[in-house]
């Protein structure tokens, strides 16, 4: 139902800090309920507008893209689309909430219909998105939402939120599979390192569907339908060695309880724990080195060691694993935590594209937008950009599929290993020049000649209307 309220009802704008935290929770942990406020004001003050001014129920697209992939980056792993949904889906602005805007005294002058709209329902627009795990250019909508202007507007900053970082993430992974190989085991560390708790259930689940193998998280895991993995901490063998008097007490003891776990063993002398490991009869199914020269430690530990799985963690990236593979490291598998989880970020943007079917476009020097809803069409070696209109051509498939209709879901949620055989089978496509970690060159993307027309066609209205 929708709340009743007058405009004497309101608060005045320099109302006590005191009166707006009376209405909400003081906590700053996200819940549910929470997501629909997840938004940044400008938001909420354009709706407002645009509810006073007539256009809060016209019909509007808006697409989400990249101006141009990040540093050093071929392509992109599109990732996040399930919890875009998941927040479209739930998307309900509750009687509390709106009281907690109307205490800020901010909206004093907005509309009262405002509030009543606000109170009135969920998301009710169509989506359009490409699969996760598919590999996408700079240009090229991940997705698309149509909807009444003011709910398009409203959910503009969760779903970049959600879509950049996580593709952040499950690029980075891709790359690092990618390297590393087929058969090495990449395990995700970035809990610790990551932005906030919320941030680290989505990287664990971002680079798990890019192409590593498991992680640490068990919060991550156990919601993901996965078994959580990892070694042990230098800790432990710091506690043993004080109290028992030690290093080999810390390994026996965690094989007894976990048999066959990694054991760390580079908290003093890596050489020396691998030496003594060997004279013991405890069998070690592998170790973790975690410092020094991964390349020499991990020769000299496979020659005491031969049967054993070598790991190393310590500060790894694509390019560090590359080189430890140029130059000849024993190792089978690799714990990558900070530099995956943090970085240059995919500076994903939102523009209207559309609005009652007027195409639009932004004309700003180095942010020109392309206007019109767009499709992808993806062909063979190369990629292109066209009107939703146009059919694809021979050879070609067209990349975003409709996901929500009505405010209603559409696309099934998939497994983290289907979404990870995507992406696994998106790079492998990829010519080796968008692979390359040095200078790549990302696949060409065409404008279609439809595109184009329209493009000078929006272009010389906006300049006539100057």
């Amino acid at each position: 139902m929708s709340p009743s309220v007058s405009r004497e009802a309101l608060p005045h704008k320099h109302s006590p800090a005191s009166a707006i935290a009376r209405t909400l929770p003081a906590e700053l942990n996200l819940a549910p309920e929470d997501c629909s406020l997840l938004t940044d004001l400008y938001q909420l003050t354009m709706s407002a507008c645009y509810v006073g001014e007539g256009l809060a129920e016209k019909r509007a697209s808006f697409e989400l893209f990249v101006r141009r992939l990040p540093e050093s980056f071929g392509y992109l792993i599109a990732m996040g689309l399930e919890q875009a949904l998941d927040y479209l889906n739930n998307l309900c602005i509750s009687a509390d909430r709106i009281a907690a805007l109307q205490a800020t005294g901010i909206f004093d002058r907005a509309p009262a219909n405002f509030w009543t709209l606000l109170a009135s329902g969920g998301f009710t627009g169509d989506v359009w998105a490409v699969p996760e795990g598919t590999a996408v250019f700079a240009n090229e909508p991940l997705l698309r939402v149509e909807a009444p202007l003011w709910q398009a507007q409203w959910v503009e900053t969760y779903l970049l939120n959600a879509i950049n970082y996580q593709t952040l993430i499950a690029t980075k992974a891709a790359r690092m599979r990618d390297i590393a190989g087929s058969e090495a085991h990449l395990l995700e560390f970035g809990t610790r390192r990551a932005f906030s708790p919320q941030g680290a259930l989505w990287a664990a689940r971002a680079a798990l569907a890019g192409g590593l193998d498991a992680t640490s998280n068990v919060l991550a895991a156990l919601k993901l339908g996965q078994k959580p993995a990892g070694t042990m901490a230098h800790a432990l063998v710091m506690a043993f060695n004080a109290v028992a008097g030690s290093e080999d007490e810390a390994f026996a003891a965690f094989g007894r309880y976990f048999p066959g776990a990694p054991l760390l063993i580079d908290t003093y002398d890596t050489v020396a724990a691998a030496e003594r490991l060997a004279k013991q009869k405890q069998e070690v199914k592998g170790v973790r080195l975690d410092s020094g020269d991964l390349v020499e430690l991990s020769k000299k530990v496979r020659s005491l060691l031969p049967e054993a799985t070598i790991f190393a963690s310590g500060d790894l990236d694509e390019w560090e694993i590359a080189r430890l593979k140029a130059e000849g490291a024993c190792i089978d598998g690799y714990g990558i935590g900070t530099k995956l989880v943090t970085g240059s970020p995919v500076n994903g943007v939102y523009k209207l594209v559309e609005i009652e079917g007027m195409p639009t476009m932004k004309q700003a020097s180095g942010k020109m937008t392309y206007p019109g809803c767009k499709q992808v069409f993806r062909g063979e070696g190369r990629d292109r950009l066209g009107l939703a209109s146009e059919a694809p051509e021979a050879g070609e498939r067209a990349l975003l599929q409709q996901v929500m209709a009505k405010g209603e879901r559409l696309y099934a949620c998939e497994s983290i290993a289907e979404i990870r055989d995507r992406a696994l089978s998106s790079v492998a496509s990829l010519p080796p020049h968008a692979r390359q970690l040095n200078n790549p060159t990302p696949v060409e993307v065409e404008i279609s000649p439809q595109l184009q027309q329209l493009t000078d066609r929006v272009r010389d209205r906006l300049m006539n209307n100057e």
